[in-house]
């Protein structure tokens, strides 16, 4: 019973969320566009943690107090835009709700269903991100993302024809498109909170091999060393792309054969001793890995470097 209790509020349909916003049926069951400035909502209307089972989009015109990314403060602290993909526990202490947001798009996954875009949203990684890791705009990516929300409002609200679904979801895709593009700025003006976000990754993967912590964790996780930068995975990741050109999980292997190479070169270790060094179980498994990512197995390794 205890359990039920702290169990987050499911929310399952547009609805289920208009009902909890105190606000009318939505004019469409899949899709549907709050404007908070002509429905401003309940301040408690969420329970403090809930989970969604429809895509959720906020455009929130200011966000609470400066928020710190690292060591550093947020390039723009005006407002930007949040997203939350279906099954994501939602509230409490991110308290994300639409509030306070001027436009918040709700997308049920059925509302794609037979288009690309079934596809597609699943591989934005932003919906992933934290709340921390929110798109921050400029004041003239602010007036386009506006635009694009005022654009899919006036169409949910017009008359329904064979065209509607096919305009709605072709602006739902300009605005991913858009929110890609500001991501990516986002990534290149952070770029010195990057490149010490990137120092700290460093560090704390070669402590993580010094101590030998293979030999009892095995490879560190990518949910571990973005939990160490108190990042989101999936922002981790796209971080790594936009500085070194790999996700996180690459740079965890070539990380791994550094130190494979380090003790073939330097050690008279056998390759079975190196394996076991490295956290693996059997040196078949090694030498594999090792022969994928090099072109060589550790043995022709150890000879072609003598």
């Amino acid at each position: 019973m205890k359990k039920e209790e702290n169990s987050p509020y499911k929310i399952e349909s547009l609805t289920d969320a208009h009902r909890a916003f105190g606000l009318p049926q939505p004019k469409h069951p899949l899709v549907s566009l709050i404007n908070g400035v002509h429905d401003p909502v309940a301040m408690n209307a969420l329970p403090g943690a809930h989970v969604l089972g429809f895509y959720k989009i906020s455009y929130k015109p200011k966000l609470s107090g400066r928020l710190k990314y690292g060591q550093s403060y947020y390039d723009f602290d005006e407002g930007g835009l949040l997203f939350a993909a279906p099954g994501q526990v939602i509230g409490s202490n991110d308290n994300d709700g639409s509030i306070c947001s001027q436009y918040t798009l709700l997308i049920h996954p059925d509302f794609f269903l037979g288009y690309p875009q079934a596809k597609t949203m699943k591989q934005y990684g932003f919906f992933s991100y934290s709340t921390h890791e929110t798109l921050h705009l400029s004041e003239e990516e602010k007036g386009t993302i506006i635009e694009i929300f005022k654009m899919i409002e006036k169409e949910l609200n017009s008359r329904i024809d064979d065209f509607s679904q096919d305009v709605v979801i072709s602006q739902i895709e300009l605005l991913m498109n858009y929110a890609n593009r500001f991501y990516k700025r986002q990534f290149i003006t952070r770029k010195a909170v990057n490149h010490t976000l990137l120092q700290n990754l460093e560090a704390i993967v070669d402590h993580y091999f010094a101590n030998e912590t293979l030999l009892s964790q095995g490879l560190p996780t990518v949910g571990y060393l973005a939990e160490q930068l108190n990042l989101s995975p999936s922002y981790l990741s796209d971080m790594l792309r936009s500085l070194i050109g790999q996700n996180a999980q690459h740079y965890i292997h070539d990380k791994l054969i550094e130190k494979a190479k380090e003790k073939l070169s330097t050690t008279n270790l056998s390759v079975s001793e190196v394996a076991y060094a490295l956290g693996f179980e059997h040196s078949q498994s090694f030498s594999k890995f090792f022969k994928t990512k090099t072109n060589l197995s550790p043995l022709e390794f150890r000879r072609s470097f003598n």
